[in-house]
């Protein structure tokens, strides 16, 4: 079975596996939803808040909280974007055969041991 593949996304050469992108993809769309609804949370909040109104200043506590609990979400799936992001650069990089890791300049870096 064929794998899909998408070349060039690190810039340096690396393929990273078709499923690994559309995770990526998923991940940053259900990301870009929580955006947009925060933004309709935040309006609805200035516009309560500017009415002066006790229901509407009473019912931005709930959007509030909503409001948190999203951002909250919206920081679990980056952390799990980057987990997800380094697990599959150290996948693609155990099959280098240079020796060494990759530096940001796409050069195979070397270690030195330095004398205790």
């Amino acid at each position: 079975m064929e794998r899909d593949t998408f070349s060039g996304l690190v810039g340096n050469g690396t393929q990273i596996d078709g499923k690994v992108l559309q995770t990526f993809q998923k991940s940053f769309g259900q990301v870009q939803d929580i955006l947009d609804q925060n933004r309709l949370l935040i309006n609805e909040i200035n516009q309560n808040h500017e009415s002066k109104i006790p229901d509407n200043l009473s019912r931005n506590v709930g959007l509030i909280r909503e409001l948190n609990n999203n951002i909250r979400r919206v920081v679990e799936l980056y952390a799990d974007l980057s987990s997800s992001f380094t697990k599959s650069m150290e996948t693609s990089s155990e099959g280098d055969s240079s020796g060494g890791a990759l530096k940001s300049d796409g050069k195979a870096g070397h270690k030195r041991n330095r004398p205790s």
